[in-house]
């Protein structure tokens, strides 16, 4: 592997990560400050590359981890499959439907795994929570909810950077988006969204989203960068509900607490304790090593565009009066 970028994800998650997961082998990372990449070639025992392009043409890489701002996923994620790597982009893998339709066509047709990193789906809380609904314990699913929030960040922070495609629908909005058609499936679709707009920036910085299936099962989905700290959702159904804190980031050394509430009580289950992001490097290794069927994959990444872009293309715009003098 190596890393396309030394983003704070990286170097305090994905990258430790990578160094103790299985089949992988993290071996130069690169930055456009050499500096920079030279501490993490140190912290980490690999080599620091002499730049991104420097990096893509190394022969000893077979893959690259692409953590840098969203804005520049599609360039680099296009310029590493040409470079004939895989790649792990961080998600939003674009800021479009189309462009992300052609990256997945252009690494099909390359024979190369083009992985978008949404963490959260390879924690185990996820499956546990899939195998109760599965076993009846919520009864027939009626509206899946869910909530990813917060606090204002610094006023530098590249999430505030239109250009490069700042604003709380591609940060923390797809998260929602993502876990509602994990559990609802591929036939869920808008049908309006609310987007709450910085002035001073030009990006949302909050925003909600009632998508809906065929058969009236809706989800509720709220975001944002003005909030208290939230991360969680919940699936009702007609007989029980569920509940799952800390969802879409759990600390690796927490052991989940999933809640069924129905008229007879609440169960709390304790979960053992998970590495999503170790379990995700793993299970990029061993789909670029053949472990897995590409097609299912490039579709749920489409998917995911289009309902990304249809929130946006379908939202009713809010711009707070500026603050009086």
């Amino acid at each position: 592997m190596g890393v396309l970028g030394c983003a704070s994800i990286a170097l305090r998650k994905v990258m430790p990560a990578m160094r103790d997961a299985e089949h992988v082998e993290l071996r130069a990372v690169a930055s456009r400050d050499p500096a920079r990449a030279r501490d993490a070639a140190r912290r980490f025992g690999c080599a620091a590359a002499g730049g991104y392009e420097d990096l893509l043409g190394r022969a000893d890489i077979d893959a690259v981890y692409i953590p840098l701002p969203t804005g520049l996923h599609a360039h680099w994620t296009e310029r590493a499959l040409a470079a004939g790597k895989h790649v792990l982009a961080e998600k939003p893998l674009t800021c479009d439907h189309a462009t992300a339709v052609a990256l997945v066509e252009q690494a099909r047709k390359a024979g190369l795994w083009l992985m978008e990193n949404y963490m959260f789906l390879h924690h185990g809380q996820h499956r546990a929570v899939g195998d109760l609904v599965a076993a009846g314990r919520i009864g027939a699913p009626r509206v899946f909810t869910a909530r990813f929030g917060i606090p204002p960040r610094d006023a530098a922070d590249i999430r505030y950077r239109p250009d490069l495609g700042g604003g709380a629908l591609l940060d923390v909005g797809v998260y929602p988006i993502r876990a509602a058609s994990h559990f609802l499936g591929p036939e869920l679709d808008v049908v309006g969204s609310v987007l709450r707009m910085d002035p001073a920036t030009g990006v949302d910085v909050a925003g909600h989203a009632l998508l809906c299936t065929p058969s009236g099962i809706t989800a509720e989905l709220s975001f944002g960068f003005e909030h208290a700290y939230r991360s969680g959702y919940a699936l009702w159904g007609d007989r029980a509900r569920i509940t799952v804190d800390r969802a879409f980031t759990p600390p690796p050394g927490s052991e989940p607490l999933v809640r069924v509430e129905s008229p007879d009580g609440t169960e709390e289950l304790s979960l053992p304790a998970d590495d999503q992001v170790k379990n995700t490097a793993e299970a990029f290794a061993r789909s670029v090593l053949g472990d897995a069927d590409y097609a299912p994959h490039a579709e749920a990444i489409t998917r995911q565009a289009a309902l990304v872009e249809r929130v946006r293309a379908r939202a009713r715009i809010v711009r707070p009066p500026a603050p009086s003098r």
